[in-house]
């Protein structure tokens, strides 16, 4: 997982609350466990008229020109607003990786299902909480003047508007840590790899049992 590091980018409005994982990305996307190729596919009902299917090429599918997503310059934003209990619905973790493969790694919200919330961090892409009034703003600045850009410092836990305007946010230390490192659940377990090995060869000798009769290089 790549380390998150302070970015601006284009803020892409989608202003409506309880978007459920369904929306993001559709059931019948499910079908890979591959954390790629789903950037295409990201709220693929609302950006596309028709219904697309697994590996189908995008690019010549009709599009909802009234969606966010296929107006300039959102389509090149890095960074979603949306409103409150973003992420409801299943627990599908596809839906985060929609949004990351698209290139988004900010959600800004009013609140987020929990699932959803822990799959963000998980994968790379960090959800903010804001009070109803500042996401107002940032939806009224939004229609009322040219498209809002936003740095994003995670270090400071800062959002700063391009006219200086300056949001904070709350974010716990260790998802905080690990994000600015890269780290998953996968690379933090690894952090632990001598350990796991000592482990796996005290227990070969205790519990031999346990081992039947896999060769000691197999046993970790």
């Amino acid at each position: 997982m790549d380390p998150f590091i302070k970015y601006s980018s284009i803020v892409i409005p989608v202003d409506r609350s309880n978007i459920d994982t369904d929306a993001i990305i559709p059931k019948q996307f499910l079908k890979s466990v591959e954390k790629s190729g789903f950037g295409d596919n990201l709220f693929d009902a609302w950006r596309y008229l028709d219904q697309g299917e697994p590996g189908e090429d995008c690019s010549d599918r009709p599009r909802n020109e009234a969606f966010v997503l296929n107006q300039e310059p959102y389509c090149q934003g890095r960074i979603l607003l949306a409103r409150e209990n973003f992420g409801c619905g299943s627990s599908r973790e596809h839906a985060v990786w929609a949004l990351r493969d698209f290139g988004i790694r900010t959600v800004i919200a009013g609140s987020f299902a929990d699932i959803f919330f822990n799959n963000c961090f998980k994968n790379g892409v960090l959800p903010i909480v804001l009070p109803g009034a500042d996401i107002d703003w940032l939806f009224n600045r939004d229609l009322s003047d040219e498209p809002v850009e936003l740095e994003v410092d995670l270090e400071r836990q800062a959002l700063t508007t391009d006219d200086g305007r300056v949001y904070r946010f709350e974010i716990d230390d260790f998802k905080k840590n690990c994000l600015l490192q890269g780290l998953d659940d996968i690379a933090l377990t690894l952090r632990h790899e001598n350990e796991i090995q000592d482990y796996e060869t005290r227990r070969a000798v205790e519990a031999p049992w346990l081992f039947g009769d896999l060769p000691s290089t197999d046993r970790v």
